[in-house]
């Protein structure tokens, strides 16, 4: 591989801004993608990518690279270095590669490769975590699966068409996909491809949604004509998968604090043809009084540190602090006591995260199920969906129905 300057230049002033400035890895790589018009396919792959793997790798590089936060542009400079040799690119004769240990980088490597936490490229605080709530070796595997590149995982819009014509329209445009029969509603992309920019996904013939996420809402059991609550919708992705599977017949409302959420999903929502979303800000507890014991369904996609999509998220490894976890399990225990008093009698629950720890999981709902209001609900079933086995995201999802 030939290395461009101005491809390069791209990935450095990206990577300051996400390790010194505290910007998102995906909103530095869109900004980044804007640079050049003249860009094709395969340099703006390079550059995404890249700008991916050295922030995943960030640990890891920086004790090669010897270098420390926060980073000088010549830092930077060394950390890239790092990531080429490592990849056995040839480095171009220019000033920022000059005395460049390769050697030492690759013995470096293989002496750091052998401590987990390197190896990984993980906080000591997060390794520790891991390791005390899944065991060593569960822990390892999942921290190696979740460092691989996530697949691209399509869900089929089944109000406008089928998951063969899809696969079909796709196929004409040179995007490969297969079935997956653990997840009926999913195409996976053979090569990953910016399924963004076709006619069909503006057309609303599908989201992009990780099959592990597409597992949530059929756990729900939702039916047409039936008043369904996605009480934290965020940006949508269930929330239009609720409107699928109920045939755009009956009601959900979709519930967020964030108004530019629900702005988002609104846009979506009228891309996919759903008809049946009235959108509610949670701005008092009033939002939710006027709502208990009247729901069929509630879906309680709760907060969490996100320690399931690592694959596709690596720069929350680095933004993530040992006091938010300690805060968000506080906030997942009020959400479902405060939540859950809108399902009505004979109806479901369903509690997800996109954490892999019992803590914000399987440990929340026990918690739950003995205060005084939980104590109204039986448990029914549960997953947990690890990255290390499924190869998708790392998940977890829990049903119960009310029954007083």
């Amino acid at each position: 591989m030939r290395l461009h300057r101005n491809l390069v230049f791209a990935v450095i002033d990206s990577l300051l801004n996400i390790f010194n400035e505290g910007e998102y890895a995906d909103k530095e790589v869109a900004k980044a993608l804007k640079r050049d018009t003249r860009w094709g396919a395969k340099d703006r792959k390079f550059v995404a990518e890249t700008i991916y793997e050295i922030v995943r790798w960030k640990r890891l590089y920086t004790e090669i690279a010897e270098v420390k936060e926060p980073f000088t542009r010549d830092a930077i400079w060394r950390i890239f270095a790092v990531w080429a040799v490592l990849r056995g690119i040839t480095l171009p004769d220019w000033k920022y590669f000059e005395n460049t240990p390769v050697r030492r980088i690759k013995g470096r490597f293989d002496e750091l490769s052998k401590i987990r936490k390197y190896r990984e490229s993980i906080p000591d605080w997060m390794d520790e975590l891991g390791v005390q709530e899944l065991g060593e070796e569960i822990w390892t595997k999942e921290l190696t699966a979740q460092n691989q590149q996530a697949q691209v995982v399509l869900r089929v819009n089944t109000l406008k068409t089928t998951r063969q014509k899809l696969r079909a329209q796709l196929m004409d445009l040179d995007i490969e996909t297969y079935f997956d029969d653990n997840y009926p509603d999913a195409l996976i992309l053979k090569e990953r491809a910016n399924v963004f920019m076709t006619p069909l996904f503006k057309e609303g013939l599908f989201e992009v949604q990780d099959a592990s996420s597409q597992k949530v809402v059929p756990l729900l059991d939702v039916k047409p004509g039936m008043r369904v609550i996605d009480t934290c919708a965020g940006a949508g992705g269930k929330t239009l998968h609720i409107a699928a599977k109920m045939e755009n017949k009956g009601q959900i409302i979709a519930m967020d604090l964030y108004e530019s959420k629900q702005k988002q999903l609104k846009i979506r929502a009228k891309r996919n043809e759903v008809f049946n979303v009235e959108y509610r800000i949670i701005d008092s507890t009033k939002v939710i009084k006027k709502l208990h014991d009247k729901a069929d369904r509630v879906l309680i996609d709760a907060p969490c540190s996100g320690l399931g999509v690592l694959k596709r998220n690596p720069d929350s490894k680095w933004k993530l602090q040992p006091e938010f976890i300690d805060e968000i399990k506080k906030t997942q225990r009020e959400v479902l006591e405060n939540y859950s008093k809108m399902v009505k009698v004979g109806g479901k629950l369903v509690y997800a995260t996109c954490s892999i720890l019992p803590s914000e999981n399987e440990k929340q709902i026990n918690h739950f199920l003995k205060t005084d209001f939980g104590q109204n609900f039986k448990f029914v079933k549960d997953e947990k969906v690890l990255a290390h086995q499924s190869g998708f995201d790392g998940f977890y999802m829990c049903l119960m129905e009310r029954v007083k």
